[in-house]
């Protein structure tokens, strides 16, 4: 995703070819492949359950003055004048999420220990600036109290664009943006036929890894009747460029099904004169019809690329986007979760045969099980939870062959598994036991 409201000078898009050629230009040794981990979550007061602003002397544009100032960061503004909205450090990029959620999008490693480290020092330098300021890091999938007129917006040039946009798609639209934190892990691929391999089971699989990292089941003070209503917001964020694409489940799922896919998603937004613009067309149009006298460039798609949000999406990477925000820990055994089933051949087979084959529609209700339920649910008479560790346990065996020593970063998952209990379940607990908001935030600190 792009920070800058500037755009480089990019090749015109010739043809539907060329956008299938980024994909293609994507493909890297088998040898090379690696992964990373991005980690949201919630910043508040420690002294009570108010969502922070960016401003003032305890805001969230203190927080990333105190971490650039404390950790070597670069601090990024859109303009020489405009405030501060991302850290750079290497390849660690800091932002923000519209809603002031404080974002680690990590660099690629070999191994899901080394993005793990590195997410674990991200926290440090987080919560010690964080403590100075007074303020917490909260690991929860959604916001379980306010609503979204409650929630400050950040001041960053595309969000207010978006702010306008994504509210035509969907109902729940801000919702998304100002009230759900996530966690996400990212993969190469070699070919086409290995990315199609990959992205399809990523996608059959997902609703497991959703029942096993629910952790939002708050709205508003009281329990939503879902384990993960950060999952379930997203029914209602744009049906053209949300979920899943069919193609996943038919078997004709290619680097062309996901261009043609994503061309009949309408435009958040096109950069140019140093705007954000927003020009009712979609990608197909624009790419027909080009704007203002311009055609479509690559810079354009790279755009529109970053605005879909399936469960997996595909960029210069394989995207992984459904888990709540969670604990370090689970965080860190998303990487491996992934790495293991998806980099390991035999457990790449094994994963595929793990359930049955369902159609889109079939699909689509099993996901909302998953979401609903958690791991209490079912597929069909299968228990989620049973079918949860055992896609952990493929992954761990996939660990062993690849890279033993990631394989321990799965434990976690092996004992939510085991337990039957998605993480949402001890939220609940904890706001039985004692409902008030600074009470329940506190509990769950990173």
């Amino acid at each position: 995703m792009s920070l800058d409201l500037k755009r480089a000078v990019a090749q015109p898009i010739t043809s539907v070819d060329a956008l299938v050629d980024v994909f293609r230009e994507a493909e890297k040794p088998r040898a090379e492949h690696r992964l990373g981990i991005e980690h949201e979550k919630f910043v508040y007061p420690k002294a009570v359950a108010k969502p922070v602003p960016y401003e003032g002397p305890s805001g969230i544009g203190a927080l990333l003055e105190k971490m650039a100032a404390g950790g070597g960061y670069t601090p990024f503004r859109e303009t020489p004048d405009s405030p501060v909205i991302a850290l750079q450090r290497g390849m660690e990029t800091v932002s923000l999420e519209p809603g002031g959620q404080l974002e680690l999008s990590g660099s690629p490693f070999f191994t899901a220990r080394e993005a793990h480290a590195e997410n674990l020092r991200h926290l440090a330098e987080a919560k010690a600036a964080g403590d100075s300021l007074g303020l917490q890091l909260v690991a929860l999938g959604y916001r379980p109290f306010g609503t979204t007129a409650d929630i400050p917006w950040m001041p960053k040039t595309r969000y207010k664009v978006m702010r306008r946009t994504l509210p035509e798609r969907g109902r729940l639209a801000l919702n998304m943006m100002l009230n759900t934190s996530t966690g996400q892990a990212s993969y190469d691929w070699a070919d086409e036929e290995d990315c199609v391999r990959k992205t399809v089971l990523v996608a059959r699989l997902a609703p497991l890894m959703v029942a096993l990292y629910a952790n939002s089941p708050l709205v508003e003070g009281k329990p939503s009747g879902w384990m993960t209503f950060r999952s379930r917001v997203w029914e209602e964020v744009d049906p053209t460029r949300c979920g899943y694409l069919p193609a996943f489940f038919d078997g004709s799922f290619s680097y062309r099904a996901y261009v043609e896919w994503a061309l009949d998603a309408p435009l958040l937004f096109l950069r140019r004169r140093g705007e954000y613009l927003h020009p009712k067309l979609s990608f197909r149009q624009l790419l027909k019809e080009g704007f203002e006298g311009q055609p479509a460039d690559m810079g354009d798609w790279t755009d529109h690329l970053s605005t879909l949000f399936p469960e997996v999406r595909l960029k210069k990477v394989i995207e992984v986007r459904g888990a709540d925000c969670v604990s370090a820990e689970m965080t860190g055994a998303l990487g491996a979760l992934w790495r293991g089933l998806l980099y390991d051949r035999t457990a790449l087979e094994e994963g595929e045969r793990l359930l049955p084959k369902l159609s889109f529609t079939e699909h689509q209700a099993f996901h909302q099980t998953a979401r609903q339920q958690g791991l209490a649910g079912r597929l069909g008479q299968q228990e989620l939870h049973r079918l949860t560790a055992e896609m952990v346990a493929i992954a761990r065996r996939g660990l062993e062959r690849l890279d033993p020593r990631d394989a321990p970063l799965l434990e976690p998952l092996a004992r939510v598994a085991a337990s039957g209990r998605s993480p949402a379940q001890a939220v609940l607990d904890a706001w039985e036991k004692d409902p008030r908001p600074e009470a329940l935030l506190s509990r769950f600190t990173l």
